[in-house]
């Protein structure tokens, strides 16, 4: 019995080396793979650096040419991705390389916006923006580029969960100042922020016009912008969304926010549309 038992095990060895010299043979073929890749790799590197970059006619934002033009924003913190987003580095004349981070449309309804064709856009270089519903920060890190390092950033979050991750990124950016609080209760946070150029809000409630008018009363100066993003499920789910952004654009009028433009976010975000207006606009005097 002793001596079976030493025979198998005896196999059992022979099998293992078998599968040792078999492991040991594989890998040098992947080197192969390996330095086939590389060569590839190379080549992708020397593409990288024509990189074309020209500014899109809102300031602040950029359009990358190339196989497929992307929107982009300058990165205000270098090396830095925000939500796992694709970065690019442009030679600027004058300067050193420039990075650059590409702004997912699908990902942000202002992002779908400037790619739909907006025609005013006061989120600009140097703008104070108060955003509501600013969730993670996917959005709000692309205003905080556009902004630049003389604008401002006030986000508003509700939740706790979102408002940890808007909270770790305003670490590495200095222009943003996250605000954990209900949008529907601006007197909170009052003490926060001063008077802003711009409100941005994409909280998707049913009384959203009255939350951002709330606002605007509290913090948004006179001819200030209002841009709203009306998701149509949200407010009724029964009605069409025309009849939806129609009913919603009306509230905004009786607030005193003069709308100036409305253009659906499709194909980027479905039943979705953008609402461009002026807040308290003077009056044109009649000569």
């Amino acid at each position: 019995m002793g001596k079976g038992g030493k025979d198998k095990g005896g196999k059992g060895k022979g099998k293992d080396k078998g599968k040792a010299s078999k492991g040991k043979g594989k890998p040098g073929g992947k080197k192969g793979g390996k330095g086939k890749g590389g060569g590839k790799k190379g080549g992708g590197k020397k593409g990288a650096a024509k990189v074309v970059i020209e500014p899109h006619r809102h300031e602040g934002a950029f359009v990358s040419k190339g196989k497929d033009d992307s929107l982009v924003t300058r990165n205000l913190v270098p090396g830095e991705s925000v939500y796992g987003e694709k970065r690019l580095v442009a030679e600027v004349e004058g300067e050193e390389k420039v990075e650059y981070r590409v702004w997912n449309p699908f990902r942000s309804k202002l992002g779908a916006g400037i790619v739909g064709g907006i025609e005013s856009c006061p989120v600009k270089p140097g703008a104070k923006v108060l955003y509501l519903g600013g969730a993670s920060g996917t959005t709000v890190s692309h205003v905080s580029d556009m902004v630049g390092p003389e604008g401002v950033v006030y986000a508003v979050e509700f939740s706790h969960r979102s408002g940890r991750d808007l909270t770790n990124m305003a670490k590495r950016r200095p222009n943003v100042v996250p605000i954990v609080e209900d949008a529907r209760q601006p007197q909170r946070y009052r003490m926060l922020i001063g008077m802003v150029d711009c409100i941005f809000s994409d909280v998707a409630q049913p009384d959203q016009a009255r939350i951002v008018c709330h606002n605007a009363s509290f913090f948004l100066k006179n001819g200030g912008g209002v841009m709203i993003s009306i998701k149509a499920s949200c407010v009724d789910s029964t009605a069409s969304p025309e009849v939806v952004f129609a009913a919603e654009i009306d509230k905004l009028r009786k607030e005193g926010v003069k709308p100036k433009e409305q253009l659906t976010l499709e194909p980027y975000h479905r039943d979705h549309a953008l609402v461009i207006g002026i807040y308290r606009a003077a009056k044109k005097k009649k000569e």
